[in-house]
């Protein structure tokens, strides 16, 4: 049987320099970031779909919109084209080499209903998303492969397609990592740090803006 190897995009995790989390350097947030209104959260378009954990990233996605609508201070956008930020996961297992199974689109989901404290949402997604890698239809047929490369969980944003079509040819995920949190449990529910984490490096960000405009 043939068995696809993938390398998980682990080099654009190193070889970013901006906004690292987790590190003793505190996180430089663009401008943008602080600006941005709309978010759109996409399944990470590499992974694939773990035998032993098959819903894994589907349930680490409607976390982490469950999380950032109840924060509040964004809205969530119906697709990409229209968000001004684009929030990648993806969770890991813990194992740096591990099978999964590969071909169908991972951000392929029916209509939806999410309930927080903050409001509701409706929402779905059928094919692929603007400026998706997932496999054309015709490399959509489910095939066992080999993924290398990250063992924990990943929250990686980007800007969103509102500006990436001028920019960088269609893809948010072309263009630089605007922040990113990778640690273990990070998309833990019902908590999920990242969400958290994200939102301190927003909150400190302000405050230093704040300090930049009081100084004479």
């Amino acid at each position: 049987m043939f068995i696809r190897i993938r390398l998980v995009a682990a080099i654009l995790v190193l070889s970013t320099s901006l906004a690292f989390a987790g590190g003793d350097k505190k996180p430089v947030l663009p401008a943008y970031v602080l600006r941005a209104e709309t978010v759109f959260v996409l399944i990470d378009p590499d992974a694939g779909t773990s035998p032993t954990s098959p819903m894994a990233n589907q349930q680490a996605r409607d976390d982490v919109e469950k999380a950032l609508m109840k924060w509040g201070r964004f809205r969530m956008a119906m697709n990409a084209e229209d968000a001004d930020l684009v929030v990648v996961v993806r969770k890991g297992s813990g194992k740096i080499v591990q099978p999964t199974i590969g071909g169908p689109p991972t951000n392929d989901r029916p209509v939806i209903l999410q309930r927080t404290d903050n409001g509701s949402r409706i929402g779905g997604q059928k094919g692929r998303p603007p400026g998706s890698t997932d496999p054309a239809p015709q490399d959509t047929h489910p095939a066992p492969q080999i993924e290398a490369g990250m063992s924990e969980d990943m929250f990686v944003v980007y800007q969103g397609c509102s500006v990436c079509v001028s920019r960088h040819g269609g893809s948010p995920l072309d263009g630089p990592v605007a922040w990113q949190y990778i640690k273990k449990d990070a998309l833990r529910s019902p908590s999920v740090p990242a969400v958290a984490e994200f939102r301190k490096a927003i909150e400190e960000a302000e405050k230093q803006q704040q300090k930049q405009k009081g100084k004479p």
